[in-house]
């Protein structure tokens, strides 16, 4: 198969004729070109028209456009390609200017191109490269900050898309008049960056989004994880109570045979005959009854406190309020002197002081709670002290504890 197309060595690029190869060496300087079977692909967009001339330009058109569909009219534009370049008229003449054109060519100096250096400054501000906003602006025209930006994102994966473009010395480097004025340049680059400042806030917002469903995620699963060591914890302490029970039923039954085998030692001993289980049933009610029949008297400390009370309220039935005021003094009184057994003021009561009538000492059983607690009268009868190895730290806090179901209890005394 004949040539289709020339292909630079240096970098690959394929060219369709002579023409397009000699405008790759004026732009890049490079010389290696070759004859090739490998036709330059002629791929059309559906949507806009645009040609591509390889899948890397379509890629590029399809992600800054969004147009996907491309027809592959390659065949149809596939020639053998012309490697003699057009003569005129005048061969001789025009040889021989070509020769002097190639000589002086083959000499010339090499330049970077002249660019308009406000819009430079704006590429670069931007963040791009020098080489490769001066490279935008040349090929794009040097009209506009956003035709060069739409340059590079075509070619921004051409191999030298970060090398400095270099024209002929002798060119005369003729600048496109702006398309735009100064004043719909300031506004087309503020759309810009009002684009680029939207499309940051909805990276942002959408970055929240997904930080929030993080959260409540997160949120859902150390719930579950809590109602679930909860549950655990519930079970546990169901089983807990389980085994004390059992315990304890196991312990009442050794106790309940321990006691029935030393009754029967002793009947051994005796010399009597073992007790009759079905004669010996009908006795317990009658001794328990006889038990239920004698008074019950307070045999400890709490108990004395816990029937004091019972009297305070009984005696004062009609003002409850008072009585649960006084509860709550006697609670202040007591706590003080348990939290600081040490300080003397907390340990001491003035009879007299209005305030303590009001609240305690006016009620028939306050001071006697008290004398229960530890405090005792002086010998003028002007105090209520408390000497401090009689600041018991139990007995305060069995008191405390009397007073605060007294409190809490609303049918406290009643019965």
């Amino acid at each position: 198969m004949s040539g289709v197309s020339l292909k630079c060595g240096d970098c690959g690029a394929l060219l369709k004729s002579v023409e397009e190869a000699q405008e790759h060496a004026e732009l890049t300087s490079h010389s290696n070109f070759a004859e090739s079977t490998e036709a330059v692909l002629n791929l059309v967009c559906t949507s806009c028209g645009k040609p591509c001339r390889s899948k890397t330009e379509s890629d590029l058109h399809a992600k800054r456009t969004g147009h996907t569909e491309f027809v592959d009219k390659t065949l149809e534009a596939l020639k053998p390609i012309n490697l003699e370049a057009p003569k005129s008229v005048n061969s001789t003449e025009d040889t021989a200017m070509d020769v002097d054109a190639s000589s002086s060519g083959q000499c010339e100096e090499m330049v970077v191109p002249e660019v308009d250096k406000k819009i430079l400054e704006e590429l670069e501000e931007m963040g791009f490269p020098t080489a490769r906003a001066t490279r935008a602006l040349h090929f794009s025209g040097n009209c506009s900050v956003e035709a060069a930006i739409n340059w590079v994102a075509e070619h921004e994966n051409d191999p030298n898309i970060d090398e400095m473009p270099l024209v002929p010395a002798s060119t005369k480097v003729e600048h496109s008049e702006p398309k735009l004025s100064e004043e719909e340049k300031k506004i087309k680059l503020q759309e810009l960056r009002e684009r680029a400042r939207k499309k940051k806030e909805e990276e942002e917002k959408k970055m929240e989004r997904e930080r929030e469903k993080e959260r409540i995620r997160i949120g859902k699963e150390l719930l579950e994880a809590k109602r679930i060591e909860e549950e655990n914890e519930r079970k546990r302490l169901i089983a807990l109570r389980k085994a004390e029970k059992e315990e304890e039923k196991r312990a009442l039954e050794k106790i309940r045979l321990k006691l029935e085998e030393d009754k029967a030692e002793r009947r051994r001993k005796l010399g009597l005959p073992p007790e009759d289980p079905a004669a010996a049933k009908p006795s317990a009610p009658v001794v328990e009854e006889k038990k239920s029949m004698l008074p019950v008297k307070p045999v400890t400390k709490a108990e004395q406190m816990r029937e004091c009370l019972r009297s305070l309220k009984k005696n004062h039935k009609d003002d409850e309020a008072r009585v649960k005021r006084a509860f709550q003094t006697l609670l202040t009184y007591v706590g003080n002197v348990a939290r600081s057994p040490d300080e003397e003021k907390f340990r001491k009561i003035r009879l007299t002081n209005q305030t303590f009538q009001d609240r305690v000492g006016g009620l028939k059983g306050g001071i006697e709670f008290l004398e229960l607690c530890g405090f005792e009268k002086t010998e003028q009868g002007e105090f209520l002290f408390m000497p401090r190895d009689k600041a018991d730290i139990s007995v305060l806090n069995s008191a405390g504890n009397e007073l605060q179901s007294a409190i809490n209890n609303p049918h406290f005394g009643v019965l």
